[in-house]
């Protein structure tokens, strides 16, 4: 199944390519018929193209980042262009180094791994919107009874380059446990879990996970609590599991604490001379007008949980960004340039 997922979203990518060359083909013949020199239309769509890492081409902030071209895009006026890489970390590494990319989709934390390099990286990204929530999921075996009870144990984050590969091993460092870290398919380590071949599997993606509403599992495994405190304050919120995200696996009225991890759509701190500057600025308009677009049936349910004042712990909000929030009416007229 995944595989098809995989080659549905690749053929899908292609397609987009195709498409997009198909379309620039097509203004530069219009362009010539009009009597527009080709060098000149494509300085136009170049002065306004804006790169956006997204992500692995199966993951969600990919097919996020597609959904935000698909609605601010605009022709002569913005055009964004989803990129694919190889995860969080290569996200910020993108934004940080790589020529053309403006924005990115990243997780918080990944910052973390900046910090002993660039000290001052908090200086150097600014957040656009916080895009939601990705909950921590530690699910356990029946004898696993707490989190001190998986020491030295074996414990699957996922595969490498997905959130719970990158966050998963930190956050279970700043709580201090020492166990045997796996990077398989969730998918294969859940089957092993069920085996007794493992103890836990961490997951860090938005609730309700398929694997927990639609899986079947024995009395005795269940989420294990994780308490927000002054460790866990410079990039994460507290947040909780209810029975209402897993009626089969949770008691009426059970809640376990846990932590989420903000996904967040960041942008290098351009100096406000700049033409990257006045980009960003560009799409901040389109999209905070176009909201109400893609929190309609058509696009990613996640996008109804998106609210345009929500912060993010750690970050200062771009500029444009917090003047456009800070319009009468919630800013609402007037924003397309």
């Amino acid at each position: 199944m995944l595989l098809i997922k995989v080659s549905s979203a690749i053929i899908l990518t292609l397609l987009g390519l195709q498409l997009s060359a198909y379309a620039q083909s097509r203004r530069e013949t219009a362009a010539i018929a009009t009597g527009v020199k080709p060098e000149a239309m494509k300085e136009r769509i170049n002065a306004w193209t804006v790169g956006l890492a997204g992500g692995l081409i199966e993951g969600a902030p990919l097919r996020l980042a597609a959904e935000i071209a698909r609605v601010v895009n605009e022709e002569a006026k913005l055009h964004v262009l989803p990129i694919v890489t190889r995860g969080a970390t290569e996200n910020v590494n993108a934004l940080l180094y790589l020529k053309g990319v403006d924005a990115a989709i990243i997780n918080t934390d990944a910052l973390d791994e900046y910090k002993a390099q660039m000290p001052l990286i908090e200086r150097r990204i600014v957040y656009l919107l916080n895009l939601f929530p990705s909950e921590l999921h530690i699910f356990v075996r029946p004898e696993i009874r707490s989190l001190e009870d998986l020491q030295g144990k074996k414990v699957n984050f996922n595969t490498q380059g997905t959130a719970a590969a990158y966050s998963g091993p930190l956050i279970f460092s700043r709580l201090g446990l020492s166990v045997e870290k796996m990077f398989i398919p969730h998918q294969l380590a859940l089957e092993q879990m069920k085996r007794g071949e493992l103890s836990a599997v961490v997951f860090v993606t938005s609730k309700p996970v398929d694997a927990f509403v639609k899986g079947r599992w024995e009395p005795g495994f269940k989420f294990l609590a994780v308490e927000y405190d002054a460790k866990f304050e410079d990039y994460y919120l507290p947040s909780s599991i209810e029975a209402t995200d897993y009626p089969s696996l949770m008691q009426k009225d059970e809640r376990v604490a846990t932590i989420a991890v903000p996904t967040i759509l960041a942008a290098f701190n351009w100096s406000q001379r700049s033409d990257r500057y006045r980009r960003v600025e560009r799409l901040v308009n389109h999209l905070f007008s176009r909201l109400d677009q893609l929190q309609a049936p058509g696009f990613d349910p996640k996008w109804k949980q998106v609210n345009l004042r929500a912060s993010v712990p750690g970050l200062g909000r771009f500029r444009p960004a917090q003047e456009w929030l800070d319009r009468p009416l919630g800013g609402t007229a007037g924003v397309s340039r």
